[in-house]
C-alpha cells in the first residue's frame, strides 16, 4: 500500500489507544509491544525509520563490559538477558561474536579473564559461550595485524552483533503485521489537548505531501530520542532537559586492516574510553567516541579530533595503520542520555539505563537506553502508560515474538549477502531472477541488485534513494563513494515503481550525493557525471 493510501486509512480512526512518536529503537519496540498485548497503536515517524541513532551504533548487542567494571550488575544482567532474547527473535540479524583483549602486562589476562567470567555467568542459560585466556602465539593467529610488540595473552569473550536499521525495518513490518500502523515521513508539529489540558492525539505533517491532519489517541507516547526535548516543550514550554546528547563516531575501513571474523576490543584508551574494531558485512567498524553535543541533528558530524583519536588509537594496536583516505565511510551517531530529573513532572525510573516520564498532561515520554534492551524498555513505558490512563491491562507477550524475517539460526547462511533477509530471502531470489534488468547488480565491488531497490519499495516502506542506500542495502555505511556512484541508477528503479518522473530522480540523485559528501573524509567540489567516484575532483 502506498504511503498517501495509508495516511488516508489512519485518518479513518476515530480514536486510537497508543500513538506513539519516533520511528526508532525505542519507538519500534513500544509500538510492538502495545500492537501485540490487542491495542489499537500508530507510530509515527518524521523521517524513515531508524534515521537517526539507531541506524548508527556500533552494532553491538551486548550487555555492557564497562559497565560490570562500575558495579552496575543489575543493568548487565538486564542487557544479557534482553541480548539473549534478540538473539532468538531475530536470529538472521543478530550473531555471535568472539571479541578478543589483547593484554600487554602480565596480569591484563587473569584480570580480564576473572571479570568476563562473571560476565558469563550473569547471562545465565542465555549465554552465547565461555571466556577463555589465549597465549601470545594464538592471539596473532586469530588477529594477524595486531600490533605484537609486547603482547603477552589475549582473552575472547563472546557477545552479539547485529544489523540495526535492518532490525528497525523488521520491526516496523511486524508491528503492521499485527494490526498496527506505522508511517515514516509523517512529523508530528504539535498536540492536541482536550478540556481538562491532557494530551489527546497530535498534529501531524506528511512531509512529503504537505498534507496536515489531526489524530486522536488515548496516549501519546515520546519516543524521540535525541528529540526528546522537542516534543516535550510542545506540551510544556518551562519543562526540564530530560536529554543530553552524546556523541559517538565512526570509521569504516576494508576488511585488510583487520582480516579475522573475531573483534578486537581495547578495554582502556589513552583517555580512559573503549574502543572496538568489528567485523561488519565484510568490512571493519572502528568506533566509538563520546562527546557531549549542545544540539541534536539528523545527519551529526564527526569533530576532527574525534577522527583523529580513532585513527590514532586503532593504528597503536594494528600494524596495519589506516589513515583517512583509508576511511571508506564515516558515521556519528548521539547517544540520548537520560539526565536528571526535571520540574513538573511525575518521574518514574524504571532502571539506570532508561528513563519513563508522566508528564501532569499525560504525555509519556521514554529516555535513554540502547538496542540491546529495546524490548525491556518498550515492556516499561507500556506498562507505565496503561497504568497512568488508566486503559485495560493486557500482558506483554514480546519476550518470545519472533520478528518478522526471523528464522532458525541454523538455517541461517552468513556466507550468503542476503542473509540479512532472512524469511525474506526466497522472494528477494525470486525478484531477482524475474528479469535480467531485476538481477543487475547497482555497483561492480557489492552484491546488491536493482530487486534490492524494488523490494524496498514495495515491501519496506522505502521512499527516497537515502533510504535505500543508507538503511536497507547498507552501502551509504559501508563505502559512500560506492554509493554516490549508484544514487543515479537507484534513483531511477525508484520512480518506475513510485511512479516518478526526471525531476525526481534528478532531485533524489543530487540531494543524496549532497548528504553522502557527509560520510566522506576527503571533499568533493565536483562530480564528472560520467565516471566512477574515484575521478571525483578533490577540493584543495
Amino acid at each position: 500500500m502506498k504511503l498517501v493510501e495509508k495516511i488516508e486509512k489512519v485518518k479513518e480512526v476515530p480514536e486510537w489507544d497508543f500513538v506513539i512518536i519516533g520511528g526508532g529503537a525505542s519507538g519500534l519496540g513500544a509500538a510492538l509491544d502495545a500492537t501485540t498485548r490487542g491495542y489499537k497503536t500508530l507510530l509515527l515517524e518524521s523521517h524513515d525509520f531508524a534515521k537517526g541513532t539507531s541506524s548508527r551504533s556500533t552494532k553491538l548487542v551486548h550487555g555492557g563490559v564497562r559497565y560490570l567494571a562500575q558495579g552496575n550488575v543489575s543493568l548487565v544482567r538486564e542487557a544479557l538477558k534482553e541480548r539473549g532474547l534478540m538473539a532468538q527473535n531475530a536470529a538472521h540479524l543478530v550473531k555471535n561474536q568472539k571479541f578478543i583483549i589483547p593484554n600487554y602486562t602480565w596480569w591484563g589476562g587473569p584480570y580480564y579473564k576473572f571479570g568476563l567470567s562473571i560476565y558469563d555467568m550473569l547471562a545465565g542459560k542465555l549465554s552465547l559461550g565461555k571466556t577463555k585466556y589465549i597465549n601470545r602465539k594464538n592471539t596473532i593467529s586469530k588477529i594477524p595485524t595486531i600490533n605484537g610488540d609486547r603482547l603477552v595473552s589475549g582473552v575472547v569473550y563472546n557477545d552479539g552483533q547485529f544489523d540495526d536499521s535492518r532490525l528497525a525495518i523488521n520491526l516496523a513490518q511486524s508491528i503492521e503485521e499485527q494490526g498496527g500502523s506505522v508511517l515514516n515521513y509523517n512529523k508530528v508539529v504539535g498536540l492536541l489537548k482536550n478540556e481538562e489540558g491532557e494530551v489527546s492525539g497530535v498534529n501531524v505533517l506528511s512531509v512529503l505531501t504537505g498534507q496536515n491532519y489531526e489524530v486522536k489517541s488515548k496516549v501519546v507516547i515520546n519516543a524521540t530520542g535525541v528529540f526528546t526535548n522537542k516534543i516535550l516543550n510542545m506540551d510544556n514550554p518551562k519543562h526540564g532537559k530530560f536529554v543530553v546528547p552524546s556523541q559517538g563516531i565512526h570509521l569504516v575501513l576494508d576488511k585488510s586492516f583487520l582480516p579475522s571474523d573475531d573483534a578486537l576490543m581495547i578495554p582502556k584508551t589513552s583517555d580512559g574510553r573503549v574502543l572496538f574494531a568489528v567485523p561488519w558485512h565484510d568490512k571493519v567498524v572502528v568506533g566509538t567516541t563520546d562527546t557531549l553535543i549542545d544540539n541534536p541533528s539528523f545527519e551529526p558530524k564527526a569533530l576532527s579530533s574525534e577522527v583523529d583519536f580513532v585513527l590514532e588509537t586503532a593504528g597503536r594496536f594494528l600494524v596495519k595503520k589506516p589513515k583517512r583516505e583509508d576511511v571508506l565511510s564515516m558515521f556519528a551517531g548521539l547517544r540520548p542520555l537520560a539526565a536528571p530529573e526535571g520540574k513538573g513532572t511525575k518521574t518514574k525510573e524504571v532502571s539506570r539505563s532508561h528513563k519513563v516520564i508522566v508528564s501532569d498532561t499525560g504525555l509519556v515520554t521514554i529516555t535513554g537506553g540502547k538496542w540491546t534492551t529495546y524490548r525491556q524498555m518498550a515492556e516499561d513505558v507500556v506498562d507505565t502508560a496503561v497504568k497512568a490512563k488508566k486503559l485495560p491491562k493486557k500482558q506483554c507477550v514480546t519476550e518470545n515474538f519472533s520478528i518478522h524475517g526471523n528464522i532458525p539460526v541454523n538455517e541461517v547462511d552468513r556466507s550468503n549477502y542476503l542473509y540479512v533477509y532472512g524469511a525474506d530471502i526466497s522472494a528477494i531470489k525470486e525478484l531477482q531472477n524475474k528479469s535480467m534488468e531485476y538481477g543487475e547488480k547497482l555497483h561492480p565491488r557489492y552484491p546488491y541488485t536493482a530487486a534490492e531497490v524494488v523490494w524496498a519499495v514495495q515491501n519496506e516502506m522505502a521512499q527516497t534513494v537515502e533510504d535505500v542506500l543508507a538503511r536497507r542495502v547498507r552501502l551509504l555505511f559501508l563505502d559512500a563513494r560506492a554509493a554516490i556512484d549508484v544514487a543515479g541508477k537507484v534513483a531511477a528503479i525508484m520512480a518506475k515503481e513510485l511512479n516518478k518522473d526526471g525531476s525526481w530522480i534528478e532531485r533524489q540523485e543530487a540531494e543524496f550525493i549532497q548528504l553522502a559528501k557527509g560520510y566522506l573524509l576527503v571533499d568533493y567540489t565536483s562530480i564528472d557525471k560520467e565516471n566512477s567516484v574515484t575521478n571525483l575532483i578533490t577540493a584543495k
